[in-house]
């Protein structure tokens, strides 16, 4: 995950235009993508998807011809989506369209103007500060025209019609932890359910930020309800502690499965109530659709000082966190795949477990889970809400489970839309 981050991160993306192909395209060489593109002026619910956004080169060359600021140097030098500019103007006239962060003299910030037709540069505060009251070459060599919005998608077919959806935005240019963080896990866990056969089918979308969810959700009005399960991915491969933002329904399946792992795993985090501020949850969550989709990260967008920064760079992210995010996910997919409903078949008091060879193996808290899985397996309970009532991790109540099962005392209440003949139990690889 960490080698792909370093890999796409030069690449100058944009909310649309050829970085964003090129990034869509090089992870469709590590999993099966269905490319998208629509055209400029489509009409997706109250929004117009622009105009198609690139660029060349771009700088600012003092009288010597010194480029003081130059695109090639680092993409950020440039605000995203600036319209093309060739002037000569003095530094009181330059001044209005430069960026920086007087706190951090050393940052170069992210700015855009996505949806306003205008230019500017970013620069270290330090930089500015320096620059001599002179005349300077401005260039900016981009283009804004007619053209089209990509996006991708990766379908994990599973045994159910019924989706559990993974978005992350794919737009942010050499911003490591905001945008590639996200985009490197999500890959990962394509390619690991891909292989295991999953319930659910999986899609993931790999989405400019803002306008690509609403253009998905758009183009997919009638299909969008098979959503059951969902959480939109970013900023997860920093330092912090995982912070969970928890759907607009805020008791949906998915914000009780990821506070039970995230209990469960005694380390410390954080859980926030749905806001309409944020990343592309607030889509999904809109009123007229009210997807169960939450909001999966470490350091949450805007909390951190490096964010929307320079700083946020590839020593920023850390493989033993990239790795922990995946875990932690993968935790919360096995406990959504295996959230079944079973019935005790032995409920007249409790069954005398030692005769089945079940007691003698077992610890305290496995004896627990036992007992646990037994007095709630009622038919109505499922696996979700013994967990939650008992507080046992579900990799501790999976092989109770299984001991009951195949020790004839439990049988597995199976919905008519679930294709197979019974549900096999997912072990995090």
């Amino acid at each position: 995950m960490l080698a792909l981050i370093r890999e796409l991160f030069p690449i100058c993306r944009s909310i649309t235009g050829d970085g964003l192909r090129q990034t869509l395209s090089r992870l469709g060489e590590l999993i099966p993508l269905e490319t998208h593109e629509v055209p400029t002026g489509t009409q997706v619910f109250d929004w117009t998807i622009p105009k198609e956004w690139n660029i060349r080169d771009a700088f600012i060359k003092d009288r010597s011809g010194r480029r003081v600021v130059d695109f090639e140097e680092n993409n950020l030098h440039v605000v995203n989506y600036s319209v093309p500019v060739r002037a000569r103007m003095t530094l009181r006239d330059l001044r209005p369209h430069l960026h920086s962060l007087p706190a951090h003299a050393d940052w170069i910030p992210y700015r855009t103007s996505y949806y306003t037709e205008a230019w500017g540069f970013c620069l270290s505060h330090r930089v500015l500060e320096s620059l001599p009251d002179d005349e300077y070459e401005v260039v900016i060599d981009s283009s804004l025209r007619a053209g089209a919005l990509t996006f991708a998608e990766c379908v994990v077919p599973g045994r159910l019609d019924d989706e559990f959806l993974i978005s992350t935005h794919v737009c942010h240019p050499s911003m490591a932890n905001d945008n590639l963080s996200g985009v490197a896990v999500a890959v990962m866990l394509a390619r690991i359910l891909a292989g295991a056969r999953p319930r659910y089918t999986y899609r993931f979308l790999f989405l400019p930020g803002t306008i690509g969810a609403i253009t998905w959700l758009a183009l997919n009005e009638v299909a969008a309800p098979k959503v059951k399960h969902g959480l939109v991915l970013a900023c997860v491969g920093d330092r912090g502690d995982v912070h969970y933002k928890r759907s607009r329904r805020g008791d949906a399946d998915i914000d009780r499965a990821v506070e039970h792992v995230l209990r469960t795993k005694h380390e410390p985090f954080a859980v926030e109530d749905f806001s309409p501020y944020g990343y592309d949850e607030r889509q999904f969550c809109s009123p007229g659709f009210d997807l169960p989709m939450g909001g999966f990260r470490r350091s949450p967008g805007g909390q951190y000082a490096e964010y929307h920064s320079s700083a946020d760079d590839t020593d920023f992210v850390s493989a033993p966190h990239l790795a922990h995010s995946l875990g932690t996910l993968l935790e919360v997919i096995d406990l959504i795949e295996n959230d079944v409903k079973f019935l005790n078949l032995s409920p007249m008091g409790e069954p005398q477990l030692g005769k089945r060879g079940l007691l003698p193996a077992a610890g305290e808290t496995a004896q627990l889970a036992l007992l646990w899985v037994l007095n709630l397996s009622d038919g109505r309970s499922g696996v979700l809400d013994i967990a939650e009532r008992s507080g046992l991790p579900f990799d501790v109540l999976r092989p109770a489970i299984e001991s009951l099962l195949n020790g004839g005392l439990l049988e597995e209440r199976r919905r008519p839309a679930d294709r197979s003949e019974r549900s096999t139990m997912m072990h995090e690889p």
